[in-house]
């Protein structure tokens, strides 16, 4: 069964504000990262969810932090449950940065470094709103040249065996001013054939990467690109309206991957970021591709 993560609709921006309005604002507890070429920021009042990420000395941030949902930030799904997104029946969905009304996720544990930082937190049910005290959610964030890793940890201790479902492996929203989703799709793959340049529409579209990555360029040919090894499908659209940082309107991609959360359930994986021209970012992934495959 392939469900449509819809769970950051911008449709429901003006309920959630009038909601939370007792709530802390998104991104107004934070910490950054950063080593003089990139810079990196992560919201702990939502979990720890990544919400900046830009180039030094002055590039623009180029995620999108509109709501709770609206991050670089782990998802998963499992059995309905009874919860209610606004008028649609939803399941059990732990979410990093909190709930669709803006009830923030709690943060257990952080420790900053020069070189790492690190967020461990308790998710909450997207459509539900509880605390989820049976996960937990973890990261950590190392910075190499211009090149962001970012190492993800899912933990699930609960009695309920859920059904398969797709994963979102992270949730990762971009600005609307980055409207051109690029990758590459074929059979020779990692030696230079030609990318795929698409503009997605709304509502969720499939999309195979078989380098692993993708990115969304802006305009003047400069974008975001997001390698994440080990998947090849993504689910993607861009749901229009303004643009900006905090902007209703976004780009959003993730890639997926088909996973049953049962007790003991426990999933670590890594993603890097990288700013640039598709082409830029291919060989920075690129060259991580050939690393990871000489380990092997």
């Amino acid at each position: 069964m392939r469900l449509v993560p819809l769970v950051r609709l911008a449709a429901f921006i003006s309920t959630i504000s009038l909601a939370a309005a007792e709530e802390p604002a998104v991104a107004s507890n934070t910490a950054f990262l950063e080593n003089g070429k990139i810079k990196l920021g992560v919201d702990l009042g939502s979990g720890g969810s990544v919400f900046w990420f830009s180039n030094l000395p002055d590039g623009p941030n180029l995620l999108n932090h509109a709501d709770r949902g609206r991050f670089i930030q782990q998802s998963y799904y499992g059995a309905p449950d009874g919860s209610v997104w606004g008028d649609k029946p939803w399941r059990w969905n732990p979410v990093q940065g909190g709930h669709y009304q803006g009830k923030p996720a709690k943060l257990l544990d952080q420790k900053k470094t020069d070189t790492e930082l690190y967020t461990k937190s308790i998710p909450v049910n997207w459509a539900g709103g509880q605390l989820l005290e049976d996960c937990r959610m973890e990261e950590w964030i190392t910075l190499t040249d211009d090149v962001a890793t970012i190492r993800f940890r899912f933990s699930y201790d609960g009695q309920q065996e859920h059904p398969p479902m797709h994963q979102e492996l992270p949730a990762v929203f971009m600005d609307y001013a980055l409207p051109k989703l690029v990758f590459y799709k074929g059979d020779q793959p990692w030696t230079g054939a030609a990318l795929t340049e698409e503009i997605p529409g709304w509502p969720n579209q499939s999309r195979t990467c078989d380098e692993e990555w993708a990115a969304y360029i802006g305009p003047d040919g400069r974008g975001l690109g997001v390698y994440f090894p080990g998947n090849k499908e993504i689910t993607s659209y861009r749901y229009e309206g303004p643009p900006g940082p905090q902007g209703m309107g976004c780009s959003y991609f993730a890639p997926i991957r088909t996973m049953t959360i049962k007790p003991g359930f426990r999933h670590d994986y890594s993603i890097h970021l990288k700013i640039g021209t598709p082409e830029e970012i291919r060989t920075a992934f690129t060259k991580l591709h050939a690393a990871s495959a000489k380990k092997e």
